[in-house]
């Protein structure tokens, strides 16, 4: 890969690791908390709440497709690099770490996404027009909330193992 190819690969990675950490970070201790305390009796909260995780939803995909892509890209240009499943070197068996919990985040996100998500989206429809039952939407963003807890967490082990990853 050339240097200008490898800059711009490196460029995109660390851009998309901004926007899809740096969101969920952002939104999960930070907006959501806040958003909460402030709207906690006010019915707008249910649309506030699906408007910002369909949005989120949007770019936080993007970013792990640019994520996957600029990732095998720079790993196949790695001088540590000695092929797939192959764990010989201390370099490749952090990377499969990492690997491991991004799996992990992925799959959690994907239970988020298409899991929960619609649960919470014909819930809080429902509490919107009048029905519902808001002990169940309660109930939904408990869990939401935990999952959105356990991703933040394996972001920043993600970002810890990327930073051993560097030092190695």
């Amino acid at each position: 890969m050339s240097e200008a190819a490898l800059a711009l690969s490196l460029f995109l990675h660390i851009t998309a690791t901004a926007v899809w950490i740096g969101g969920i970070l952002l939104i999960t201790f930070l907006v959501l908390p806040e958003f909460n305390r402030a709207l906690k009796q006010h019915t707008a909260r249910y649309q506030l709440l699906r408007r910002l995780r369909r949005r989120f939803t949007i770019v936080g995909n993007l970013a792990l497709a640019t994520l996957i892509v600029t990732g095998l890209l720079q790993m196949s240009n790695d001088a540590n690099y000695d092929g797939l499943l192959s764990f010989n070197n201390r370099w490749s068996q952090v990377l499969l770490l990492k690997h491991i919990l991004i799996i992990v985040m992925a799959a959690t996100g994907l239970i988020l996404q298409f899991g929960l998500a619609p649960a919470l989206e014909r819930t809080s429809l429902l509490l919107e027009r009048g029905g519902g039952n808001e002990a169940n939407w309660h109930r939904l963003r408990a869990r939401e909330q935990v999952l959105a807890r356990l991703v933040a967490l394996l972001a920043l082990s993600i970002l810890a193992v990327s930073a051993w990853l560097t030092a190695i």
